[in-house]
Order: C-alpha cells, then sequence, then structure tokens
C-alpha cells in the first residue's frame, strides 16, 4: 500500500513539475494551487454524497443487524457533507466579510485595498 502510495505522489509531482517551472510568479502558483483545491473540494463532496447513497442502498436491501449498519454510514455521510458544505460557507463569509474579490472560495486572487489617492491596489 505504502508503495504503491509512494509512487502515485511521485507521478503527481512529476506531472506538475513543468507547470511549477513555468508559472511566472508566486500568484501564478498560487492560481494553480487553488484550481487543484478548489477541484479536490468537489471530489471529496461528491465521495459524501456517494457514502451517503451507499448506505441508503445498503440500508433499504438488507434486513436485520445490517440496517444499523446502513444507517451509521447515511450518517456519516451527512455529518461529511455538512461539514464541508458548513467551511465552505464561512470562508465565503468571510470573503464577503473582508472584501475579498475572488469567487474561488479557497485562496483570494486578490484584495481590493484604498490607497486614498482615489484608486484601488
Amino acid at each position: 500500500m505504502r508503495k504503491i502510495l509512494g509512487s502515485s505522489v511521485l507521478a503527481g509531482t512529476v506531472l506538475a513539475l513543468p507547470a511549477f517551472a513555468s508559472a511566472a510568479t508566486l500568484l501564478d502558483t498560487l492560481a494553480l494551487f487553488n484550481t487543484f483545491l478548489n477541484a479536490l473540494i468537489g471530489l471529496f463532496i461528491t465521495v459524501a454524497i456517494v457514502v451517503f447513497f451507499w448506505g441508503l442502498i445498503k440500508y433499504l436491501m438488507v434486513a436485520g443487524e445490517e440496517k444499523s449498519e446502513g444507517l451509521q454510514i447515511m450518517f456519516y455521510g451527512v455529518i461529511a457533507i455538512f461539514v464541508m458544505v458548513s467551511i465552505w460557507g464561512i470562508i465565503r463569509l468571510l470573503q464577503s466579510t473582508f472584501k475579498v474579490t475572488s469567487t474561488d472560495p479557497v485562496i483570494p486572487k486578490g484584495i481590493q485595498i484604498n490607497t486614498g489617492a482615489g484608486g484601488y491596489y
């Protein structure tokens, strides 16, 4: 298992290396990281929804002792969805509170700062 994980990390690093090497600035690197995190968040929410429906199917298809296992799987799926969407909402609330101009919920691309000379930095 460790060997497979190590190989996967190594392959991902090798594949991502050209993207990091071509990044002109730190902001480009952060934008790439932001895109990756947004995709990862969507993947985690999708997995949590699949887990919930797996528990629902297990609950509906079996009888007896295994019904409680289906309920437990559904419970963990709902908790995972709730936690992820709540964190997403808190980040969006903080972005609107601090007037972050980015529409991406993970890493802000820019913050408007009033320079006092009538312009924004």
